[in-house]
């Protein structure tokens, strides 16, 4: 007969019923979370009603990320964390939004937590910053696809915006030409977009025929080790080499300049490569396909004369420069005459007036530097790294810390969501690193 004893009495502790090893427990040796305190003191007040202790609340932010509960509502699993007993009572699961709205809404608390998370890391000697990894990837927004207006605004100003323009109307001088008056450059561009009417700050996204949705993109940069060093989050239309200088800048301001930066084909332009050449940073990219028409002649078959600044075509003949234009693409033209009885015409253009134009951007150069050292012996294996770190990161990210969709809505509590994950991310690294195990009696 079996013995039941699910009503007998124990004496028990919650400590004794946390596993020695489970992560919470690593957690906690990692790091110490009191520094909370000092980050939110001018946001409460000294007279009223006590309030639910900040450092809790924060805490059940990082059980929810680091264990990827889509909800605030705990459990006793978690009670240890906390800090609580058996018998006190957990805050409700709308506490932390209510102090989102009254108190951290409109300020930097989140990103002064994923520094400070990693300043300790740092400080731990587990960061390695020698290389960078950066990339991004799409979270879909809480917003219906087929709830939008289409709307007329203005294209954003790039980072580099400034300086391309000061060199182009140098490179217009070095070549005889007037340069552009400020106005050309400052005519508002303008384009089309579908705008949500649900979330108005998320961006539509299209990948494919099955892919198309309201979406954010969060921008990360990762070390040679998987730690998260920066981010960014954008509405998901925004193209990636808009957001790596800024990415780029936040790493060197946090944990300082890296040595080199990989990152894959979409960020493979003029812009990147002379920016990072210029920071003295090796760009670690990689081999991007022709994109000619299928049965021309692709851009590689017209050699580039550095020297007298021309083209030669397959044919032998020179295309001489004739103009930079405002976007930075210096333009080289074929003579009309010859081409239009030339045998390789109609592998050559399909122009009306028979005229090959060939464009070099004025920062070609560094982006032909790039291609040259991608096949140096140091810079093919940090390329490589990509999927063993920023890859796995977004993966992660996805499959075990809940961030393939969002509930949320708005930039700011979106750009809350990509520092808690991956400062809970680094945490949960960190924490696994450092433990020494439980001390023995």
């Amino acid at each position: 007969m079996i013995t039941i004893q699910r009503d007998q009495l124990e004496m028990i502790t919650l400590d004794q019923l946390v596993p020695p090893n489970h992560l919470v427990r690593k957690m906690e040796a990692a790091i110490d979370f009191t520094f909370i305190y000092d980050l939110v003191k001018d946001m409460y007040s000294e007279v009223g009603r006590p309030s639910i202790d900040p450092v809790i609340l924060v805490k059940l932010t990082f059980i929810q990320y680091t264990f990827g509960i889509r909800s605030m509502r705990t459990n006793m699993a978690y009670r240890w964390f906390l800090g609580y007993g058996f018998h006190d009572k957990v805050p409700h699961f709308s506490t932390f939004g209510k102090n989102y709205e009254r108190r951290f809404k409109d300020t930097d608390l989140f990103e002064q937590i994923f520094c400070r998370i990693l300043m300790t890391a740092a400080n731990k000697k587990v960061i390695s910053v020698e290389h960078v990894f950066v990339d991004s990837t799409h979270v879909k927004a809480s917003a219906n696809k087929r709830k939008f207006e289409k709307k007329i605004v203005r294209k954003e100003t790039r980072a580099y915006q400034g300086r391309l323009q000061e060199e182009i109307n140098q490179d217009r001088e070095n070549h005889g030409k007037k340069p552009f008056p400020p106005d050309k450059f400052d005519k508002e561009e303008t384009k089309a977009i579908k705008e949500s009417t649900t979330d108005p700050e998320s961006g539509y996204y299209v990948k494919d025929e099955r892919t198309k949705q309201f979406a954010y993109s969060f921008h990360a940069a990762a070390d040679g080790n998987g730690f998260v060093l920066g981010t960014i989050v954008t509405p998901g239309n925004t193209h990636d080499s808009h957001i790596l200088e800024p990415l780029v800048e936040q790493v060197i301001e946090k944990v300082g300049k890296p040595e080199a930066v990989a990152a894959d084909a979409a960020y493979k332009t003029p812009a990147i490569t002379s920016y990072l050449f210029n920071k003295e940073i090796t760009p670690a990219l990689p081999y991007t396909r022709p994109r000619t028409k299928e049965g021309f002649f692709r851009k590689h078959d017209y050699v580039y004369d550095e020297h007298f600044d021309c083209y030669l075509c397959p044919s032998g003949e020179t295309l001489k420069y004739s103009t930079t234009n405002k976007e930075g693409y210096r333009e080289y033209k074929s003579p009309k005459q010859i081409c239009a009885t030339c045998s390789f015409l109609s592998r050559c253009t399909e122009s009306k007036d028979h005229q090959k134009v060939v464009t070099r951007h004025i920062w070609q150069a560094y982006v032909e530097e790039a291609d040259h050292l991608r096949h140096h012996q140091e810079v093919k294996p940090i390329y490589a790294k990509r999927k063993e770190t920023i890859e796995r990161v977004f993966a992660d990210a996805k499959e075990k810390h809940g961030m393939r969709w969002t509930t949320l809505r708005g930039l700011k509590k979106l750009s809350m969501q990509a520092m808690l994950t991956f400062a809970a991310m680094n945490v949960k690294k960190m924490a696994t690193w450092t433990w020494q195990g439980p001390k023995m009696a």
